[in-house]
C-alpha cells in the first residue's frame, strides 16, 4: 500500500475507529483493576498498565499470522475474560476469597496484563485486518491507541470515585466482549454461524441469547459475591 494515498489514508481512519471502540474495553480494564490503590500508585499503574497493553498487542500484532492457527483461541479467551470480569466483581465485594493483592499494585498489574492479553486477540485482529498488510499502519495504530487508553482510563477511574455503579457497568461491558469472542469462536460456527457470512435468524438468536446470558451471570455471580461477603461482615 503506497504511503499517504488515498487507501492508505482510508486503512488509517479504520484504525483509529478500531482504537476508539476497542481500547475503551482495555481502559476499564485499568480502572477498574487500579480503583482501590492508593493515591500515588492509581497513576503508576494507569501509566505501566498502558504500557503493559501495547507491549502485549505489540507481541500479537507481529505473530498475527500464527494467532489465526491456534484453533480455539477465541474461546479460551472470551472464558478467561468471563473470569476477570467477575473477578473485578468479587474483589469490589471485599469478599474473603477475592484475591488478596487486589489492592496492591502488582495484583493490579497482573490482572491488567492478563485480561489486556485476553483482549488483544481482538484488537489485533481488528486493526491488522484493517491494515491490510501495511506495518507502518500497524505501528501508527499502536501508537495512537497509547493516549487513547491512557485518557479513557483516568476518566473512568474518576467516573467510578463518583459513581460506583460504573464498576457494575465496567464489568457487563467486559462480558459483552467476552461473549462475543465466543460466539466468533470458528470452533463453534455450527451453533453461532460465521460473523463473515450471512446468519440464520436462529444463529443471531443463539448469539443474542448467549451475550445476554454471559452479561447476567458475571452480574448475578457478582451480586451473589457481594451479599455473601456482606452477611459474613454481619456475622463478625
Amino acid at each position: 500500500m503506497e504511503l499517504f494515498s488515498a487507501p492508505w489514508w482510508s486503512a488509517l481512519l479504520a484504525i483509529v475507529l478500531i482504537d476508539l471502540v476497542l481500547a475503551g474495553d482495555n481502559a476499564i480494564v485499568i480502572a477498574l483493576a487500579a480503583r482501590n490503590l492508593p493515591p500515588q500508585l492509581k497513576t503508576k499503574a494507569i501509566v505501566w498498565g498502558t504500557v503493559g497493553a501495547i507491549v502485549v498487542r505489540s507481541i500479537m500484532t507481529i505473530g498475527v499470522v500464527w494467532l489465526l492457527k491456534i484453533p480455539g483461541l477465541m474461546l479460551v479467551g472470551g472464558l478467561g475474560l468471563v473470569w476477570i470480569a467477575y473477578k473485578l466483581l468479587a474483589d469490589d465485594a471485599g469478599d474473603a476469597h477475592s484475591d488478596p493483592g487486589a489492592n496492591t499494585f502488582w495484583g493490579a498489574m497482573k490482572t491488567i496484563i492478563v485480561a489486556d492479553a485476553l483482549m488483544g486477540v481482538d484488537n489485533v485482529l481488528g486493526v491488522a485486518g484493517a491494515a491490510h498488510g501495511a506495518f507502518d499502519l500497524v505501528i501508527i495504530g499502536l501508537l495512537i491507541s497509547v493516549p487513547i487508553v491512557v485518557f479513557g482510563s483516568s476518566v473512568v477511574l474518576k467516573l467510578v470515585e463518583r459513581f460506583p455503579i460504573i464498576i457494575q457497568a465496567g464489568a457487563a461491558v467486559l462480558a459483552f466482549t467476552a461473549a462475543k469472542m465466543l460466539v466468533n469462536e470458528p470452533l463453534l460456527s455450527g451453533v453461532f454461524g460465521n460473523v463473515k457470512a450471512t446468519l440464520t435468524d436462529a444463529q443471531q438468536a443463539s448469539r443474542w441469547a448467549l451475550e445476554l446470558l454471559v452479561v447476567l451471570a458475571v452480574l448475578g455471580a457478582g451480586a451473589w459475591r457481594k451479599r455473601q461477603a456482606q452477611q459474613v461482615a454481619s456475622n463478625r
